[in-house]
C-alpha cells in the first residue's frame, strides 16, 4: 500500500475536492489533522482566490492537502444549442426573480495563472480533472517537489496519464457524485461510465503509477473493497460533504438522506457536462434537452441555482451526490476518518479470518 502518495498521510483516504464551496480550508484542514489527505477544489475560483485559501489552510494546518485543478476546455459548444437551452431556460428566470448568465463569461478557469502560482509556492499534491496536462507541465511540478494526480474514467485516459508523466491517477468510476471527469465530453459517445471496481481492476493492468479510487463509497468496507481491487488509496466526496466544516449549502446536506430524493442520475442539466445529482424538479424538466456546452451551461444557470438556495427550493439546486448518499453520516470529518479507518481495520480482518487457511 505504500506509495509517494500514501505515506503522506496516516490512512488512505483522500477527501475529494469539491467545487463550488463544500471543500474549503475547514474541511481539508480537518481531514488532514485526522491523517487523510485534505483537498482545496480550485475549480471557479480565480487564482487569488485559490492562493488565499491556501494560506488560509496553511495557518489551520501543518498537515499534508492537495488543490485541484480544472483543466481547460476545447471550444467545442454549438452557440446556437446554448441559446436554444437559453430561451427554455426562460421560465425558471422568471419563477426565481434573476437573469440568465452570460455563457461568454466562462473563459479557462485561470488555468495558467493558478499553475504559476502553484510553481512558485508549492503545495504537497496537486490534481486536476477533465484532461491531462502537458509532460512540461507536470514535469515542472515534479521538479519543484508537488505530487500530480490526473482524474480518468478509463484505462485509456489512465495510460495517457501515465505516459504524460503523472505520478499517480485517480480512478472516477460512474457511480460519484459531481462530474464526471471524462477528459474528452463527446455526446456521441456511450454515456453510460463503468463502475469502480471493474475501472479499478482494468486501471490496475493497465498502468505501473499508483491509483486513488473514487465513486460511491461512503464505508470503510468499501475502501478495503478498493484497495483490494487495487488501489493505494480511496477518495470520498459525497460522505463528506454533510460534515460540520463543509461549505456545503444546508440544503444540499439536508437533501442527501431526504427520503424525497430517491434515486441520482448523469444530467448536463445544470452545466453541460455530465455530472451525478439527486433528481429533482430542475434535473427532470431541464436534463433531457440540456446541450452539450461546458463551462457555458454552468454559467447560464449560476443565477438561477443561487436564487433557489436563497429561496429555500432545493428543487432548483445542482444536489450532486454520489450513489451512496443516502449512507452519509454527519460527523464532524476528524470523526468520520477515525470511523472510515476503523470499518477499513475490521473489514481487513473479517476478510483474512474468512480466508482458506
Amino acid at each position: 500500500m505504500s506509495s509517494e502518495l500514501t505515506d503522506l498521510c496516516r490512512y488512505p483516504i483522500v477527501q475529494a475536492p469539491m467545487a463550488g464551496g463544500a471543500s474549503g480550508p475547514q474541511l481539508a484542514a480537518a481531514v488532514a489533522e485526522a491523517g487523510g489527505l485534505g483537498f482545496l477544489a480550485a475549480g471557479y475560483k480565480t487564482a487569488d482566490g485559490m492562493y488565499n485559501e491556501i494560506k488560509q489552510l496553511r495557518r489551520l494546518t501543518s498537515g499534508p492537502f492537495g488543490v485541484n485543478l480544472f483543466m481547460p476546455q476545447p471550444a467545442l459548444a454549438d452557440p446556437s444549442a446554448v441559446e436554444v437551452y437559453r430561451h427554455q431556460l426562460a421560465g425558471e428566470a422568471a419563477w426565481y426573480e434573476t437573469p440568465l448568465g452570460d455563457p461568454d463569461s466562462s473563459g479557462d478557469d485561470g488555468y495558467e495563472a493558478k499553475v504559476a502560482i502553484l510553481l512558485d509556492d508549492p503545495v504537497p499534491v496537486v490534481s486536476f480533472t477533465f484532461g491531462c496536462p502537458t509532460r512540461d507541465t507536470l514535469d515542472a511540478f515534479a521538479r519543484a517537489g508537488t505530487h500530480t494526480i490526473v482524474t480518468v474514467t478509463s484505462a485509456e485516459e489512465a495510460q495517457s496519464a501515465q505516459w504524460a508523466g503523472a505520478d499517480t491517477v485517480c480512478v472516477q468510476g460512474v457511480e460519484a457524485g459531481g462530474h464526471q471527469s471524462t477528459h474528452r465530453d463527446d455526446p456521441q459517445v456511450d454515456q453510460t461510465g463503468t463502475g469502480l471496481l471493474s475501472l479499478v481492476t482494468q486501471v490496475r493492468e493497465t498502468v505501473q503509477i499508483p491509483i486513488v479510487a473514487t465513486g460511491g463509497l461512503m464505508r470503510g468496507s468499501q475502501i478495503a473493497a478498493v484497495l483490494a481491487a487495487g488501489a493505494d488509496a480511496a477518495q470520498l466526496g459525497t460522505a463528506f460533504l454533510v460534515c460540520p466544516e463543509s461549505g456545503a449549502h444546508l440544503l444540499h446536506k439536508q437533501a442527501l438522506t431526504n427520503p424525497l430524493f430517491v434515486r441520482t442520475e448523469l444530467t448536463r442539466a445544470f452545466s453541460g457536462r455530465p455530472a451525478r445529482g439527486l433528481v429533482n424538479r430542475f434535473v427532470r424538466e431541464h436534463g433531457p434537452y440540456a446541450p452539450a456546452a461546458y463551462p457555458q451551461v454552468h454559467y447560464v444557470t449560476s443565477g438561477l441555482r443561487q436564487a433557489a438556495a436563497k429561496a429555500g427550493d432545493a428543487q432548483g439546486m445542482a444536489l450532486w451526490a454520489g450513489q451512496g448518499h443516502r449512507m452519509a453520516r454527519e460527523l464532524p470529518a476528524g470523526e468520520l476518518i477515525e470511523l472510515l479507518a476503523a470499518e477499513l481495520e475490521a473489514a481487513r480482518a473479517a476478510l483474512s479470518m474468512r480466508s482458506p487457511r
